[in-house]
Formats: C-alpha cells, sequence, structure tokens
C-alpha cells in the first residue's frame, strides 16, 4: 500500500514538474527550510501545576508536520522540477522566503499588518489588495537573476 501511495506521489511530481517547464521558461520558487518547518514544539512546564505542561498546540503541529512531510515539498519534488528544467533549458531559481506574503507588490510596503488573514491582502500604505505570495517570489527571481546575468560570462537562457 505504501509503495502505491509512494509511486502515485512520484508520478504527480513528475507530471507537475513537466506541466511547469513546459510552460514557463523561467521559475522561481521560496526557498523554504522544510526541516525547520516541521521541528517540534517545546513544551514549557506550568508554573501553577508541577508535573504538568502548558498547552502548546503539539496535536495540531504533529498533523501539519505530518501533512508537510508526506507532500515532499522540499527535495522530491524541487529535485525532479530542477532535473526537467535542466534538460529542457529552462532556469529554476530558489528566493529568500522572507516577507513575501507581507510586501506589497504596488509600493513596496512591508507590514505584518498587510495581511490581517491567511487569505488576505491588503496593503496598509496604498491599500492595494492582490496574491502578492508568487508576485513578490517571482520578482525576488528575477532580479536575482538580473544581478547573476550581469556578473556571469554566460548568456542568460531564454
Amino acid at each position: 500500500m505504501h509503495g502505491k501511495v509512494r509511486r502515485q506521489r512520484l508520478d504527480h511530481a513528475h507530471k507537475t514538474a513537466l506541466d511547469l517547464v513546459r510552460e514557463h521558461d523561467f521559475i522561481a520558487h521560496e526557498d523554504l527550510k522544510i526541516r525547520s518547518m516541521v521541528k517540534t514544539v517545546a513544551r514549557k512546564p506550568d508554573p501553577e501545576q508541577p508535573g504538568s505542561f502548558l498547552p502548546n498546540g503539539a496535536a495540531a503541529k504533529t498533523g501539519l508536520n505530518r501533512s508537510i512531510s508526506d507532500a515532499g515539498w522540499g527535495g522530491v519534488f524541487l529535485a525532479i522540477l530542477n532535473a526537467k528544467a535542466e534538460s529542457a533549458g529552462r532556469e529554476v531559481m530558489a528566493v529568500d522566503p522572507r516577507n513575501t506574503s507581507r510586501r506589497c507588490p504596488g509600493c513596496g510596503h512591508t507590514a505584518k499588518e498587510n495581511r490581517p488573514t491567511q487569505d488576505e491582502f491588503h496593503c496598509q500604505e496604498c491599500g492595494h489588495a492582490d496574491t502578492v505570495g508568487a508576485v513578490n517570489v517571482l520578482r525576488a527571481g528575477l532580479v536575482h537573476r538580473g544581478s547573476l546575468n550581469r556578473h556571469s560570462e554566460k548568456p542568460p537562457h531564454l
């Protein structure tokens, strides 16, 4: 049963990566630190009840950790994507994930208040409302790509 699920996930990763490579010459993604994301939360002792601990959301975190690990976000999918992109002459770039969902693509204002919920974005400076994460990841990748191309002797792959 586990083998079947593993093959299904690999098949999905290969098909998704192939679709991305066929549709795009340049692919930017957040350089997420998956290991840090799935670390367990330390338990703190309850000062009022010796021998017991304060709630830390460990049950919810365990489910999220399992989902992240099962999905194979990190190594498997990105390795497949990089291999397919390289063989097709496409470029894949990892960008720093800090503030990609908090920075306004309109005015550049970065604030925690710009994202009141996980699903909403509303800039506190200019009022811009958008789904900004993907826009900012792509912009960061293109900026980084441009700086690399200026400093290298090889022409960029288009």
